[in-house]
């Protein structure tokens, strides 16, 4: 069975839902707008639905020339409107892991909105082009760069893989537990780990290395709860662990412009 894009999928604030697109256009950092902007705390640092769960009750959903966030338990919270690209009217540095970086701050009825929602105060900031954050130095012969995401531009998951790991589960999950980018349909479970170049239509990428998840994984995105027995994480790891972190979906680079459509037909080239 020939292997086809399936689904596309942008972030634009790291750890929020995501926006499913009939085509996207790519950048030097990964799909056009995804995980340009970030939450922060009092101190900077960014926040993920690893440490604060509740941020699962914040939708995002697409507005002209921006997007939407919406928080599904508060209806006296009216929508927010975000543009997808902020100004340099204010600038700080904020903490990602291991990396410090500048961004640019935006409105604060942006900051006032989001302190409420999730009852705490928090900032939201922007990475612009200016900005230089690195994909890992030794995995990163091509000196690409990744905005907000954890790590790389793109997470690449197969359709069967989610299949496969749903026929060992009691409570199926959906494709939103695992926030990839790129989804194709076709093949085996589990094929993309031997992947290393392929071409999605006229685009030339190369999967990097097998992504660890987290407990992220365990919250459910509709009710921002965490399982209570851990799952999928639990079952993943029974027969998904390499090197002591639990596998699934691999972590991808990718060229520096282009065009990505739905139906696209995936080539792999080469093999780890």
């Amino acid at each position: 069975m020939a292997l086809v894009l399936s689904d596309l999928y942008i972030y634009p604030v790291k750890s929020l839902g995501g926006i499913r697109l009939t085509e996207a256009h790519i950048s030097t950092r990964g799909l056009r707008h995804d995980r340009r902007w970030l939450i922060v705390n009092e101190r900077n640092q960014f926040m993920t639905q690893r440490q604060t769960a509740a941020m699962a009750h914040l939708k995002v959903e697409p507005a002209f020339n921006g997007f939407l966030l919406r928080h599904n338990q508060r209806p006296d919270l009216l929508p927010l409107f975000v543009p997808f690209e902020a100004t340099p009217e204010k600038t700080l540095f904020v903490t990602i892991w291991d990396d410090m970086v500048f961004a640019w701050r935006a409105c604060p009825d942006c900051d006032e909105w989001l302190s409420d929602a999730l009852g705490q105060p928090c900032k939201l900031v922007y990475m612009s082009d200016m900005v230089r954050r690195d994909v890992e130095p030794e995995l990163n012969p091509g000196n690409k760069l990744v905005s907000f995401a954890d790590g790389y531009p793109y997470l690449l998951v197969g359709k069967n893989s989610l299949a496969e790991l749903n026929t060992r589960l009691v409570e199926p999950v959906g494709m939103e537990r695992f926030r990839p980018n790129l989804v194709f349909s076709g093949g085996e479970a589990f094929e993309e780990d031997t992947w290393h170049e392929f071409r999605i239509g006229d685009a030339a990428f190369r999967a990097v290395r097998a992504c660890g998840r987290c407990i992220f994984t365990t919250i459910d995105q509709k009710t921002a709860q965490k399982h209570p027995l851990k799952e999928p994480l639990r079952t993943l790891a029974s027969y998904r662990t390499h090197d002591g972190s639990i596998m699934f979906g691999q972590n991808v680079t990718g060229p520096a412009s282009g065009l990505l459509r739905l139906g696209d037909t995936v080539s792999v080239s080469s093999y780890k």
